[in-house]
């Protein structure tokens, strides 16, 4: 501060615009960088500062003369930022930004869940006799039918039917609970 500080207050409680403005020119660049620590938008931050500064110059004659101007200044500027910060927080669009933000990582959990799954169940097809492994990618992820298999891999129907059963119990046990995704999985498609 350029001058005794005492004197300054002295000054603000005589209604002086030049007091204010020596405490203006002095705090508001410092007051700026502590709002952007915490807030990070400049717009905002500014408006903080002046409010910071109105609630000063509307409060001048409830100063005493051994307060601290920074002090007082850092006190009112933390308090504003506390203040928005929780506006923000309470506001529709946050609430409605927070509810947005889980979903995602909500979607981006289900899709490692079910990337984990896929894994799992492509580990248990590989290990299917060979027959079964085609007649199950054939039948189930391929969507052929029985007799389109049969004739593909010039085995009668009733084998595929046969293998196509054998291949889905022997899924069963292999995958044991997720076996009930894995139909789940096959009748949908």
């Amino acid at each position: 501060m350029p001058r005794d500080e005492r004197q300054l207050i002295a000054d603000l409680k005589n209604d002086s615009q030049r007091a204010l403005a020596e405490i203006y020119d002095h705090y508001a660049p410092r007051l700026y960088a502590f709002g952007m620590k915490y807030y990070k938008v400049p717009t905002n931050v500014e408006e903080l500062v002046e409010d910071t500064f109105v609630w000063l110059w509307n409060n001048r004659h409830d100063i005493r003369s051994e307060n601290s101007i920074k002090a007082i200044m850092f006190i009112r500027m933390r308090h504003y930022l506390i203040n928005n910060y929780r506006a923000i927080v309470n506001s529709p669009e946050y609430e409605s930004y927070v509810g947005y933000v889980e979903r995602l990582g909500t979607a981006d959990t289900d899709k490692l869940e079910y990337e984990d799954f896929l894994k799992q169940l492509h580990h248990a097809i590989s290990q299917l006799p060979e027959t079964q492994q085609q007649i199950i990618k054939m039948s189930k992820i391929e969507q052929m039918s029985n007799q389109e298999i049969a004739s593909a891999l010039n085995l009668k129907e009733q084998t595929v039917r046969n293998q196509l059963s054998s291949a889905l119990k022997n899924l069963k046990k292999i995958l044991g609970p997720l076996y009930i995704v894995c139909s789940i999985l096959f009748y949908v498609n």
